[in-house]
């Protein structure tokens, strides 16, 4: 059934955290996320803008709210979208994905009750197969794994 309620636009900040070791943090989705669209994938950390918010700051926060991590922003690596049903409402989010490193040569990740679960692995499809993914986060790291 298609639902008659407008959809709703927002755009989303994703970090890619690449680890000393080229491992990148994925982070599964718990069911006590107040959004739960995904629970039990895993996907990349951050979250969706709120209006007059900023992309950078947005990312940052998101990011240390999330896991802890205190990161450093890059380049952007890719940009994508999906289209989930939050509480009821459809919505399109376009995410704009990018390279950070911790600030932590070791760094410590500390979960918030949004997430259940997190592994550093390898970009590489085959290294993580026995990581749901969510997508596009799953493409995204596809696409890093074949420019490396």
């Amino acid at each position: 059934m298609t639902s008659t309620l407008p959809r709703i636009q927002r755009i989303a900040a994703k970090a890619v955290i690449f680890n000393a070791h080229g491992q990148v943090l994925i982070v599964r989705e718990a069911s006590t996320d107040p959004d739960n669209t995904q629970i039990g994938d895993y996907g990349l950390p951050g979250g969706r803008l709120e209006p007059g918010h900023g992309l950078h700051s947005t990312l940052l926060r998101e990011v240390r709210d999330e896991t802890g991590l205190i990161v450093v922003r890059h380049e952007v690596v890719d940009a994508g979208e999906w289209y989930p049903v939050i509480r009821g409402v459809p919505h399109q989010i376009v995410g704009i994905f990018y390279r950070c490193e911790p600030t932590e040569d070791d760094p410590k990740v500390n979960l918030s009750r949004e997430h259940d679960d997190y592994a550093w692995v390898l970009p590489r499809q085959r290294q993580r197969r026995k990581y749901p993914m969510m997508e596009p986060d799953g493409s995204v790291l596809d696409g890093i794994a074949k420019r490396t």
